[in-house]
């Protein structure tokens, strides 16, 4: 071929490119010899479009401003736990309760101290949630913060708004934010307008912008997965559901969503307002630092809780983390669901390890999984949990997009996280760890009526599996890491 040939020139590009790439996969911190593997294979295996998917994909950076800013806003904001009267409700360790050490994991990962005297309600369902929310937003006399992933402008979105825009027309002091992503159609809609025009303070979580700048300065999927609701210092809301109706139009298909939400009363309510602050300040909203100054009420009789907060900027792997030492703690019974299942290999590990000694251990996934990808991942791993003794299920009365776990009857964590790389690695989460038989037995039995509409999945299932069939599973769980 003669020199200058177009072809030889972009085949040099692309080989540079790629070993750029590859070299970058290699030497990066903190990333997991699957998730390298992972990488290597899909740069591989469709080399153009493997090199444009790293570059856009292959890391969890948010961008240098956003990281400074949120450093800002963690330096200016004071503890929840150093508000007057917060002494009397901090937990005191005393390394005989089975919940010790795993308060000491989640504190380690977002900072929370356990909390004791807190009170909560598991709500009935989506519609009750919302129905609460709307009452309370109604009775609220000072301030409403609320943060979800997805607000749609269906039925409860709507309702949810128009609470929203009265308690703004009485004097109470709102503030909304949503993911510039995840809500992308809610805040084109004239209701989004809408609450601005009622003087409601809004805020998009991670604006994307234009995504040519956004890409160089920072992945442009990362994404704030939470949902968080706080009224007036005093009540707060934490689990699955988003700011939406059950039959989520926009994957109509796979409804009904079913969630869990749990309302809470008492010190935990002063970290939720903490996190809401990291992220209203981080995301250029006005200083609310001042609210987490205020005297905390005389503590009531209640249960230890605190709030396990991660995301991109907190310590890496720190939710696979948190799950493996809930796995581990088990001693009688394991009780799980999660939509999403692309579990790290300690995470499998954990599950599998606590089946092996003699703990019951149970895990509800959805039968149609919205993202067939996912669904496929989480397949491949049936055969080695099944071997394990874990018992399967498949729910099929719509897509459990509930994350709950119950532990011995006693402890349990509820919230946003999945356990999937997503929630993994790149999306901000909320979850409330606790230490109540009450309010344990509560989930407990919402995850038992689940069983009602879900089938169990035994070996003999599995091995009827056709050949295709498994190559496909297989074949993305490869590549599960990147999902």
């Amino acid at each position: 071929m003669p020199d200058g040939d177009p072809t030889i020139i972009l085949t040099l590009i692309h080989a540079v490119l790629v070993l750029m790439c590859g070299m970058h996969v290699l030497l990066r911190r903190h990333r997991q010899p699957e998730s390298r593997m992972a990488w290597l294979v899909v740069l591989a295996a469709v080399p153009y479009l493997g090199v444009l998917a790293y570059l856009l994909l292959g890391t969890t950076n948010i961008g240098r401003t956003r990281v400074a800013r949120l450093k800002d806003v963690a330096g200016l904001l004071p503890s929840p736990d150093a508000a007057p009267g917060s002494a009397a409700s901090i937990y005191r360790f005393d390394h005989h309760n089975a919940c010790d050490a795993l308060f000491r994991v989640a504190q380690s990962i977002s900072g929370y101290a356990p909390v004791e005297g807190n009170q909560a309600r598991l709500m009935a369902d989506s519609y009750a949630m919302i129905t609460s929310l709307v009452n309370d937003i109604d009775g609220a006399k000072e301030t409403v913060h609320l943060l979800f992933y997805i607000w749609l402008a269906d039925h409860n979105g709507t309702r949810v708004a128009e609470a929203l825009e009265r308690a703004a027309r009485r004097g109470v002091i709102c503030r909304a934010m949503v993911d510039d992503i995840g809500s992308r159609a809610f805040v084109k809609s004239q209701l989004w307008t809408r609450l601005g025009a009622a003087g409601v303070e809004l805020r998009r979580a991670l604006p994307v912008g234009n995504p040519l700048i956004r890409m160089v300065n920072g992945r442009i999927d990362l994404r704030n997965h939470r949902k968080i609701v706080v009224i007036d210092n005093a009540i707060t809301y934490c689990g699955s559901q988003n700011c939406a109706d059950p039959a989520f139009l926009p994957k109509a298909k796979f409804a009904p969503w079913v969630d869990a939400v749990m309302r809470f009363e008492g010190p935990i309510v002063r970290q939720n307002q903490h996190l809401f602050a990291t992220d209203w300040m981080g995301n250029g909203g006005d200083d609310i630092g001042e609210m987490l100054k205020r005297p905390l009420p005389a503590v009531e009789p209640g249960f230890a809780a605190q709030v396990v907060a991660t995301g991109p900027t907190y310590r890496n792997a720190a939710m696979p983390e948190m799950f493996e030492a809930l796995m581990y703690a088990a001693q009688r019974e394991l009780f799980v669901t999660t939509p999403y299942y692309v579990p790290t290999p300690g995470v499998q590990e954990a599950l599998c390890a606590a089946a092996h000694r003699g703990v019951n251990c149970t895990i509800i996934f959805p039968a149609r999984n919205d993202d067939f990808a996912v669904g496929g991942t989480s397949r491949s791993h049936y055969e080695t949990l099944l071997d394990a003794g874990v018992r399967i299920f498949e729910y099929g009365k719509g897509l459990l997009h509930t994350k709950s776990l119950t532990l011995d009857g006693e402890i349990m964590l509820i919230g946003s996280a999945n356990m999937d790389r997503r929630s993994f690695d790149l999306n901000f989460e909320n979850n409330i760890l606790l230490h109540d038989p009450a309010t344990t037995m509560a989930m407990r039995e919402r995850q038992q009526s689940y069983l009602v509409d879900s089938r169990e999945i035994t070996a003999n299932d599995v091995a009827g599996w056709g050949v295709g069939r498994r190559l496909w599973n297989n074949a993305l769980a490869i590549v599960g890491p990147v999902l």
